[in-house]
C-alpha cells in the first residue's frame, strides 16, 4: 500500500470528526462477557462442546501456576482481586483448526482411532497450528489506533485484563496478572469501526481500489471432489482457517486431496474450521469420508446444527464483487458473522477474498494518513 493515499473528497480534518483517536480498547469492553476458557485436563471432545455451547471459535487454555511456560513465553495468570494470589495460569490459546488438525493428523480415520484422538488433553494440541502459537493481550487503556495495528497484522483476537497489571520481562516475555480477563476480537473491531463518521470517505472506496489493496488475488481452495478429511489436512498444511470450495474442471486432471488455484474458477460453497463445531463427536467419523459438499448440506439440515445457530457455509455463501464498496464488504463480515468476503466477477468467478485483516489494515493506514500526520 502506498503511503502516499489521496482520497478525493474526503474531510479536511475537522476537529469534531477527531474521535476516533481518542477511543481505547476499553470502549469495546462495555458489553463483553465474561472470558469462556477450558482447564488444560479437558478433552478434545470437552472442547468441542464449550465452543459449541459457547458460540466461539477459540478458548485459552487454563492450567494450575507455576508448572506450564506459557505459549511465546508469556505469563498471563488470573490472581484473586482482593489477596492476589495467583489462581490460574493461561498457557495458549486453541482454535476449531487446531482440533481438526489434531484429527487429521496421520491420515487414519477408523472409528476407534478418531475416539481416541478426542480424548487426549487439549493441552497437548496447543500449538498444533501457527495461531495457537502466542497468546495475546491488550491492556483497556491502549488506543483505538494501537489495537488496528495489532489486529491488522492477523491477530485474530486478544485477552484484555480487567483491573490487571502488566510487565514487560527481558523485553520480550509478556507478565500479565488480573483478577479477570475478557476477549477482544477483530469482528468486535470492525462492528465499532462501522458506526464511525470519520471513516465514511475510506467505507466508501472500491474494494478493488489499486491504492488500497483490499483485495487478496492468490486464493487457494479444494473442489467440489474433494473429501472432508482431505479439505482438512489441505487447512492444516496451509494454515487455513476456511477455504473456498469450486468446480472441478473437466478440462484437466486434479487431484482432489490438494488444494487447487481457485482464480476464476466458480465459488459454491466454503468451509470452514467452525463448521465442525456443530457436529456432535459421535457423528464426526462417518462425516469425515463425506464429500465436502454433501458434508456441508446433511451438517444444514441436521437438527444439532440449526440449533447451535450457526450459519449454513453452503447455502448462505458471502461474497462481494469488485466494484463494491468496503463498507458492504465489512458490513456482510460483520452481519454473517464471517472472517473474509469472497470477491467474486459477474460470472461468479472467484476474483480473490478481503479478510477482517485485509479490512483493518486497509482501515488503519488511511486513518493514519488522513488524520494522524
Amino acid at each position: 500500500m502506498q503511503a502516499t493515499m489521496e482520497v478525493q473528497g474526503s474531510p479536511k480534518k475537522p476537529k469534531q470528526h477527531q474521535m476516533l483517536k481518542d477511543k481505547q480498547v476499553k470502549d469495546l469492553m462495555v458489553d463483553k462477557r465474561r472470558l469462556v476458557e477450558v482447564p488444560y485436563t479437558a478433552t478434545l471432545a470437552d472442547t468441542i462442546n464449550t465452543l459449541m455451547a459457547n458460540k466461539v471459535v477459540a478458548v485459552p487454555v487454563a492450567a494450575p501456576p507455576g508448572h506450564w511456560i506459557g505459549a511465546g513465553g508469556s505469563m498471563i495468570l488470573e490472581s484473586d482481586k482482593q489477596t492476589g494470589v495467583v489462581r490460574k495460569h493461561y498457557i495458549g490459546m486453541v482454535t476449531m483448526l487446531d482440533i481438526l488438525a489434531h484429527i487429521a493428523g496421520n491420515g487414519s480415520a477408523d472409528d476407534t482411532d478418531v475416539a481416541k484422538k478426542m480424548m487426549v488433553p487439549v493441552s497437548s494440541i496447543i500449538g498444533h497450528c501457527l495461531e495457537s502459537l502466542s497468546l495475546w493481550t491488550l491492556s483497556p487503556n491502549t488506543s483505538i489506533v494501537d489495537c488496528m495495528e495489532v489486529f491488522s497484522k492477523g491477530i485474530h483476537r486478544a485477552m484484555v485484563p480487567i483491573d490487571g497489571q502488566s510487565e514487560n520481562v527481558a523485553g520480550v516475555e509478556l507478565t500479565e496478572s488480573a483478577s479477570c480477563y475478557r476477549m477482544l476480537t477483530q469482528m468486535d473491531l470492525l462492528r465499532f469501526l462501522n458506526d464511525f463518521q470519520e471513516l465514511k470517505a475510506i467505507m466508501s472506496h472500491k474494494v478493488s481500489d489499486k491504492q488500497l489493496q483490499a483485495v487478496t488475488d492468490s486464493v487457494f481452495g479444494v473442489t467440489n471432489k474433494a473429501k472432508v478429511i482431505d479439505v482438512i489436512k489441505c487447512m492444516r498444511t496451509g494454515s487455513l482457517n476456511a477455504v473456498p470450495i469450486v468446480e472441478s474442471s473437466d478440462d484437466i486432471v486434479e487431484d482432489h486431496t490438494q488444494l487447487v488455484n481457485g482464480k476464476q474458477r466458480r465459488i459454491i460453497g466454503t468451509f470452514s474450521a467452525t463448521d465442525l463445531r456443530g457436529c456432535p463427536v459421535s457423528q464426526l467419523q462417518p462425516l469425515l469420508n463425506q464429500g465436502v459438499v454433501d458434508f456441508l448440506k446433511l451438517l444444514s439440515e441436521a437438527p444439532f446444527y440449526e440449533s447451535t445457530g450457526l450459519r449454513s457455509s453452503s447455502l448462505e455463501l458471502v461474497t462481494c464483487q469488485p466494484e463494491s464498496s468496503l463498507r458492504e464488504a465489512v458490513e456482510k463480515a460483520v452481519w454473517n458473522h464471517v472472517h473474509r468476503v469472497w470477491v467474486v466477477d459477474e460470472l461468479g468467478l472467484l476474483e480473490g477474498v478481503v479478510s477482517l485483516t485485509d479490512m483493518i489494515r486497509v482501515i488503519r493506514l488511511w486513518y493514519l494518513i488522513e488524520f494522524l500526520q
